[in-house]
């Protein structure tokens, strides 16, 4: 099964979380070792974001996120697991999971009810 994992900045994290989370490349090496990353990236910050929406027959863009919050989302990465658990394996030796916040989601493919 498919996962998004979703790779959230979270600003209530201590000095002491930052300290014990492993180095990324670490990660990486893991789970592409493993053969569950599929893909990912960083994104820029939420200053380089723009919102599109479509509101009584008018496009409205705006500059920046369209939410009010401290945290957002830098990152993501794709993943092939057997099953939620695996997913929740790869997502708690991410370097995020002590800074951040990482949220899961399985893909649902268009081809499917």
């Amino acid at each position: 099964m498919k996962y998004l994992m979703l790779v959230a900045t979270d600003p209530d994290h201590t000095a002491a979380d930052a300290e014990a989370a492993p180095d990324v490349n670490d990660w990486f090496a893991q789970v592409t070792g493993q053969g569950a990353w599929l893909s990912g990236d960083r994104l820029r910050p939420v200053e380089d974001a723009t919102t599109v929406r479509v509101r009584g027959g008018e496009l409205l863009v705006t500059d920046g996120p369209f939410t009010e919050s401290k945290e957002w989302i830098a990152g993501f990465d794709v993943l092939e697991c057997a099953d939620l658990d695996a997913a929740i394996e790869i997502a708690a030796k991410h370097p995020m999971a002590y800074t951040g916040r990482l949220e899961l989601r399985p893909i649902w493919p268009m081809d499917e009810n």
